[in-house]
């Protein structure tokens, strides 16, 4: 079965930076919904026509992956709104009770950069924002959509979901 919109694909991925450092490597395949919301749009094109076997290589620019970085997502809060054991990398859904930055979008995910004494410096941008990315992909199945999965658009993958 060729790749097509609303389609279930099954893939294993290296994903790298321009300077060839492995970011990830899924090895287990992973179900995205074609024509949903699971996949970036460029993925998709790429995908088209392909089938269970075919490799894929791609690059994708800033704007084509998870958008450029924004320095405007970046936020200092108090220290003692968070818990005592607060390490770097540890994401929060949302500012936590007690935040000051009034401006900030109340859904997105921040990740902790940095803590010191006074403040932790939350960041909500995806954390591979700014970056031009290679992703090897593998297809390792394909099948029709579900009616649920089509419905929700989604296979339940959200890896690339900005």
């Amino acid at each position: 079965m060729d790749i097509t919109s609303n389609c279930v694909v099954a893939l294993t991925w290296t994903l790298k930076d321009t300077l060839g450092e492995v970011l990830d490597v899924l090895e287990d395949p992973v179900e995205f919904l074609v024509g949903g919301d699971d996949l970036l749009a460029k993925i998709e094109e790429a995908l088209q026509g392909h089938t269970v076997g075919d490799r894929v290589d791609l690059h994708l620019e800033p704007e084509d992956a998870f958008g450029d970085y924004d320095e405007q997502l970046v936020y200092l809060e108090p220290r003692g709104i968070f818990p005592k054991e607060l390490l770097e990398g540890m994401t929060y859904e949302g500012l936590p009770p007690g935040a000051t930055s009034a401006d900030a979008p109340k859904d997105a995910i921040y990740t902790v950069t940095e803590i010191y004494p006074e403040h932790v410096v939350l960041d909500g941008n995806h954390p591979l924002a700014g970056m031009a990315l290679r992703l090897h992909l593998k297809v390792e199945g394909v099948r029709e959509a579900t009616e649920e999965e089509t419905g929700r658009g989604s296979a339940g993958a959200g890896f690339f979901k900005v």
